[in-house]
């Protein structure tokens, strides 16, 4: 036996170096667009501005509470941070690296160094390329009760590309990323209960890479289910990554599904929170809601840009929000808002694949 396969398990390689990940990302973020420094001063405010502005709307959508009781109105729900796109890329790193804790090591072998780094500047550089297409994300995992994450030049591109008015859209964008916090701050929970899930599913996986013989597609192919795990890029109908495909099991497929569900909720719920402002609080909400739609339908034109689009799994993604989004709808019609807040009650409440697409039969289990 050679010295690195005795290693002690506490220092064993995982699969991921999540800081060379993090770098890599970092440096071959683009930049994205160009604006005086006037000018980004002033998004960078707009969107502080922006994040504060959103929380009393989004509880008086919502009517959820903290589960600790503390006023959200007066302490806010989260921190905000306003980041460039190698500034997500390394953020997201880092949350990645804390929902996947020891889930990416090999039960009786080290991982070799090859393997980590082939691995490592796969995700960098996956997240690189999903830092200019996020515009905001609500990091559960931050510090304290989380962070939420703005990508100011993404933003800037987004409303510059459907002509719509700043204000309004970064507002627009707010709503939807304070609305996630406020899930986080309603059913703290959740956030250990998506990184179980997540860490069981990759532990399964690489559990499953133990023949070094098998170790390159196995390995790597563990690599990007572990962006499509985080990430939510999987739908609940059972849709995939064409990345994924043949590297999971049956049983794997499922979990994935299970945390797809979970997302499609997270994502949906908000989506539709952010719609319902009205324009009392976001003027042309029904003119950004209208252009957005068409753009996420669109997607790009062009062969390569479709092939990214699929690679990152931001159609699944579109997915998620569709689905996620008609369910919660679907439930409100039933049993309204208070009906629909009992999703946030504890694990068992949580709809399952099917009953994304069932909101009805996710109804009966829970209210009965």
């Amino acid at each position: 036996m050679s010295q690195q396969d005795q290693q002690p398990a506490a220092q064993a390689r995982e699969l991921v170096d999540w800081e060379d990940a993090a770098q890599i990302a970092g440096r071959l973020a683009s930049p994205g667009p160009v604006a005086s420094r006037d000018e980004l001063e002033a998004l960078v405010a707009s969107l502080r501005g922006a994040a504060a502005r959103a929380v009393d709307p989004v509880l008086e959508i919502t009517r959820m509470t903290a589960a600790d009781g503390r006023d959200l109105s007066a302490t806010g729900l989260s921190g905000v941070l306003v980041l460039d796109r190698p500034g997500w890329a390394r953020a997201s790193a880092r949350s990645m690296q804390s929902m996947t804790a020891g889930a990416l090591r090999l039960p009786t072998r080290t991982v070799p160094l090859a393997a980590e780094l082939v691995a490592s500047a796969e995700v960098g550089a996956t997240l690189a390329l999903l830092s200019t297409k996020i515009l905001g994300q609500f990091d559960p995992f931050g510090p304290a009760d989380g962070n939420l994450l703005l990508v100011a030049p993404n933003v800037l591109q987004t409303e510059r590309d459907l002509r719509v008015r700043p204000e309004d859209f970064r507002l627009w964008v707010c709503l939807h990323e304070q609305t996630h916090a406020l899930q986080t701050a309603a059913a703290p929970w959740i956030a250990d209960h998506l990184r179980a899930k997540t860490q069981t599913l990759l532990a399964d996986l690489s559990t499953s890479t133990s023949d070094l013989r098998q170790a390159p597609a196995r390995l790597f192919g563990a690599a990007r289910a572990v962006v499509s795990a985080v990430r939510g890029t999987t739908g609940p109908d059972g849709q995939t990554l064409s990345l994924v495909d043949g590297v999971l099991t049956p049983t794997q497929r499922q979990a994935l599904d299970e945390v797809g569900a979970v997302m499609a909720l997270l994502e949906g719920h908000a989506d539709v929170a952010m719609d319902a402002v009205g324009s009392s609080v976001v003027p042309t909400v029904r003119s950004i809601r209208r252009k957005f739609s068409a753009r996420r339908s669109a997607g790009g034109t062009s062969t390569p840009d479709r092939v990214l689009r699929r690679l990152l799994g931001m159609d699944a993604k579109m997915a998620q929000y569709r689905d996620g989004a008609a369910f919660v709808r679907g439930v409100t019609r039933v049993v309204g808002t208070d009906g629909v807040n009992a999703v946030w009650s504890g694990p068992d409440a949580l709809p399952s694949p099917r009953e994304i697409a069932d909101p009805v039969a996710w109804v009966r289990r829970v209210h009965g």
